[in-house]
């Protein structure tokens, strides 16, 4: 193999005190030009780092190669000065890091930032510059690059801060890329559109590019071969084609074993007729006006209607500005509905004061898609179970006593409730999460994305126990989310919304197997990995 990327031996030390002495142990790759290697693994595995390692970032002087070597177009980029990587870095290595909003500076014209990429490498003229800036946003398909330029980041979807991260990083044809999960928060389609490009632009300049992800959809849509990272350390490499379907050590097959599956069995049984929650010509309109700008009036969500019944779970997918999240809020009036009901057991949601809401609330409780930030930091595990039954007149003591019973029934053990939400990992907090919501006793559980931002073997965990928790409670669950896959394994039933709307509504696996309305094939066949099916396998 002619290498453009040999990493050999390469062991990572980590400071006193944490959980572990390194933070690569002995790490050897090889990447060819015009190759995709996928690099995939948990949280922790060490793949951020690897990339962090080959651009010369590692959060030192703590933090630090302590053995191998990382030999880049035959040069060892460990032995080269501070001022010899500034000199690589962009010019001879691009990186797509996995959050636009956080790489781009908020204060600057997304054009000037990438402009900015020109004047340090190059001597190009301004005129140049620019003009070279607008052939960029253009060759990554961003619409309207002269305005794209002009804009700040925030004014831009996140699909389209991607493309501008993609431009940035693609301005001076390196001839490595480095990918750390850019996908990973997008809609499918917006992902199709980011992996196509990413795999035309590395064909048109012979690039050879590190993808690092989670998701082996992704994986098996673009790699060309697949190192597996576990604690570390590579325990797994070859062709794409032999470690997706023929896996060989335990992990790479407990992953894989992980990973939901478009194949949707039906339960095989019959709801009770009536609904526990009825929403009718549900409606959510946004009006907003700057101090110079006109006034805009979005449409969130128009005449939505839906029935769930006791015991079934209600899948809402659609892309990101297509109402779902409106959707859930309303159901649990953080937002107040414009028009229409929402009737629990019998009871208007919709229609109730914030007096008489506050005494119904536990009716309908939500799980949100992100732990940590839904969590207080400065209360206790136990506390925040306990507390919603003790604001509604539970004993303080009764009411840890039934966080304690939540916490076994959520996979926790009682002994962690004086623990900090810190503390914990990202399944942890979800299953706290989860335990704060069923603390009120709800009919109904929303729940907004919550595994997105899991590993695929802690969401494999959660999706298991919200499957195990409404069955045995007979709990209702309306789950909101974009990854068609997650949708499949848990759901009986499927709403597709579009701009506001539910274009498409029934079981889920008719819905899957025979689309009616454009926009979820659509859906459909911009999943990562569609024609790719996870082998049977079991987890070691």
């Amino acid at each position: 193999m002619s290498g453009l990327l040999s990493i050999r031996d390469l062991s990572v030390r980590l400071p006193r005190g944490a959980d572990r002495s390194h933070a690569l142990i002995g790490v050897s790759l090889d990447l060819a030009p015009n190759e995709i290697l996928c690099l995939v693994g948990e949280s922790g595995s060490g793949k951020s780092l690897t990339a962090a390692a080959i651009m010369g970032l590692l959060p030192g002087p703590q933090v630090f190669a302590e053995k191998g070597a990382i030999l880049f177009e035959g040069r060892d980029l460990l032995r080269l000065s501070e001022a010899e990587m500034r000199a690589i870095r962009g010019a001879r290595i691009g990186m797509i890091f996995q959050e636009p909003m956080t790489a781009l500076n908020p204060v600057l014209p997304v054009g000037r930032q990438i402009e900015e990429v020109l004047e340090e490498h190059t001597a190009m003229t301004r005129a140049e510059r620019v003009g070279r800036v607008l052939a960029l946003l253009e060759e990554v398909r961003i619409p309207d690059p002269a305005s794209a330029a002009r804009a700040h980041p925030h004014e831009l979807s996140g699909g389209q801060r991607q493309r501008a991260m993609i431009a940035m990083a693609l301005a001076l044809n390196p001839r490595l890329l480095i990918a750390d999960e850019p996908t990973t928060a997008l809609d499918v389609t917006t992902q199709k559109h980011i992996l196509g490009l990413i795999r035309e632009l590395q064909r048109s300049h012979g690039t050879g590019v590190l993808f690092i992800t989670h998701d082996f959809g992704v994986v098996a849509e673009i790699a060309d071969r697949v190192a597996v990272m576990q604690h570390g350390r590579v325990v797994e490499q070859g062709a794409a084609e032999q470690v997706l379907n023929r896996p060989s050590h335990p992990y790479t097959r407990a992953l894989i074993a992980a990973v939901p599956t478009l194949a949707h069995s039906p339960r095989g049984r019959d709801f009770p007729c009536a609904p526990v929650l009825a929403v009718r010509n549900l409606s959510k309109t946004y009006r907003a006006a700057g101090l110079f700008a006109r006034r805009r009036t979005v449409h969130a969500v128009k005449d939505v209607s839906f029935d769930l019944h006791r015991g079934e779970t209600l899948g809402i997918v659609g892309e990101s500005g297509s109402g779902k999240s409106t959707v859930a809020r309303c159901l649990v009036r953080l937002l107040d509905p414009d028009g229409g009901s929402m009737v629990v057991d019998g009871l208007d949601m919709a229609a109730l004061s914030r007096a008489r809401l506050r005494r119904e609330a536990r009716r309908v409780q939500m799980v949100f898609q992100d732990p940590f930030a839904s969590l207080n930091p400065r209360r206790t595990a136990g506390d925040l179970v306990a507390q919603g039954p003790m604001l509604h007149g539970v004993p303080r003591e009764e009411a840890q006593a039934r966080a304690a019973e939540l916490f076994r029934l959520v996979g926790l053990d009682p002994a962690a409730m004086s623990r900090l939400p810190h503390e914990f990992s990202g399944g942890q907090r979800q299953r706290i999460g989860l335990a704060r919501a069923l603390a009120m006793r709800p009919t109904v559980l929303v729940a907004d994305e919550p595994v997105s931002a899991l590993d695929v073997s802690v969401q494999a965990q959660v999706l298991r126990l919200l499957r195990d928790l409404r069955d045995r409670l007979s709990l209702s669950i309306v789950f909101i989310t974009h990854d068609l896959r997650v949708a499949a394994e848990l759901c009986d039933r499927i709403a597709v919304m579009h701009e506001g709307e539910i274009v498409e509504h029934g079981p889920t696996a008719e819905v899957f197997a025979a689309p009616r309305h454009d926009y979820t094939r659509t859906l459909m066949d911009s999943i990562p990995g569609r024609t790719w099916t996870p082998p049977a396998l079991e987890p070691a």
